[in-house]
């Protein structure tokens, strides 16, 4: 990571805020499945206070200016815990910095300022990774556009006021076939026929919501487009990228979290007289932590080097995604074979470090969806 003295000082900031304000409430979020409405708002006041919230937008926009190098600092702090309370410190996603005109005033400012909350919405029951198979679509009706389909697994720490929606609004023919062409819409929560609701609960992060959106007939005005018609893909691509080095670089923070609890056990835990860190079934499992999350943090720093210089391609991300995902997973499942039946136990944080690191292989692109990105950049330039 990039640790110039500002850098030093944000990680400073970021790690105090965890301690103090993020830390104290894992346990009990896990144990009852929510974040209260009060203890988020508290978490959001505090973040605004410090100059946390929406640190990753300009500062022409009112956003904190990071650079990535900050970001993936800020990232892998938020990763050693649960999406259910890091998410309360905002950051609106960098598709808002699309929006125009009146659109400014109505859904980025008020972003940037935490007065709206917003939800990406690309996945559908039928289309997780294969966006192509999209069946949400949006016809012309004279000015406006007919809003019909549905969408789930769309996360969020609360209620938005309003989703980025992405549909069909027509076909290109293009020399591989042809394709949709697919448009991100600006939508409110109260239109007529838009209905959201929670989604189902899941056991990693328990308290990160997920919502399933449904659209019948909705009328929206043109005015309601994010960027233009047509080029909706070409538009979150420029972000959704940057989306999958932020999932590694919170993957390197709970894998150095799990490792921390992993080598102290294993140094103070005997078995037949001796550390059993000094087993080499042991030994080697730690070492093996080591290795992968030293390999992983120098892949997200590549990463966020090569973005800032936009230099990045899919393929950087997609490798950024994979590795430090799979590296998570093994630690997480190495710890709990270190720690033993105890490693299970709801008294100690493993059980629950271990639930949470699973996840991170399927959302943002699951690790078969990445390497088909990689075998794809690889072989294309060879006409394959």
């Amino acid at each position: 990571m990039n640790h110039t003295h500002e850098n030093q000082l944000l990680l400073k900031t970021v790690k105090s805020f965890m301690e103090k304000e993020i830390y104290p409430h894992e346990a009990g979020v896990d144990k009852d499945g929510y974040v209260s409405d009060e203890l988020g708002r508290h978490i959001e006041k505090k973040s605004i206070e410090i100059g946390l919230y929406a640190a990753n937008l300009p500062e022409k926009v009112g956003g904190g200016g990071l650079d990535y190098h900050g970001m993936a600092l800020l990232e892998r702090e938020y990763g050693k815990t649960s999406h259910a309370l890091h998410s309360w410190i905002g950051r609106p996603t960098e598709i808002l910095l699309a929006c125009e005109g009146e659109q400014i005033q109505k859904y980025l400012t008020p972003c940037v300022k935490a007065e709206k909350r917003e939800l990406f919405a690309l996945t559908e029951p039928e289309a997780g990774s294969d966006i192509m198979s999209m069946k949400s679509n949006a016809k012309k009706d004279g000015g406006d556009w007919i809003l019909n389909g549905s969408k789930h697994f769309i996360s969020g720490p609360c209620l938005p006021d309003f989703a980025i929606v992405f549909a069909s609004t027509g076909e290109n023919n293009t020399p591989r076939g042809t394709r949709k062409r697919i448009t991100a819409f600006l939508v409110d929560v109260g239109t007529k026929g838009f209905d959201i609701q929670e989604g189902n609960k899941c056991v990693s992060y328990r308290g990160y919501k997920n919502f399933q959106l449904s659209f019948n007939n909705v009328r929206l005005s043109s005015d309601q487009i994010l960027g233009q018609e047509g080029l909706g893909l070409e538009l979150s691509s420029k972000w959704l990228s940057m989306g999958r080095i932020w999932v590694g670089a919170t993957c390197c923070g709970k894998a150095e979290r799990i490792f921390e609890l992993a080598k102290d056990w294993a140094a103070t835990r005997k078995q037949f007289g001796k550390s059993i860190g000094s087993f080499q079934a042991t030994g080697f499992r730690l070492a093996d932590m080591a290795i992968g999350l030293k390999t992983a943090d120098l892949l997200v720093t590549d990463a966020v080097t090569q973005a800032n210089e936009g230099k990045m391609s899919d393929a950087d991300a997609a490798m950024v995604k994979v590795y430090c995902s799979e590296m998570l997973n093994k630690a997480a499942d190495d710890t709990v074979q270190i720690f033993g039946g105890m490693g299970l136990m709801e008294e100690l944080p493993i059980e629950r470090l271990w639930r949470d690191s699973r996840l991170e292989r399927i959302w943002d692109g699951t690790s078969e969806i990445q390497k088909h990105i990689i075998t794809r950049s690889i072989l294309r330039p060879l006409g394959g």
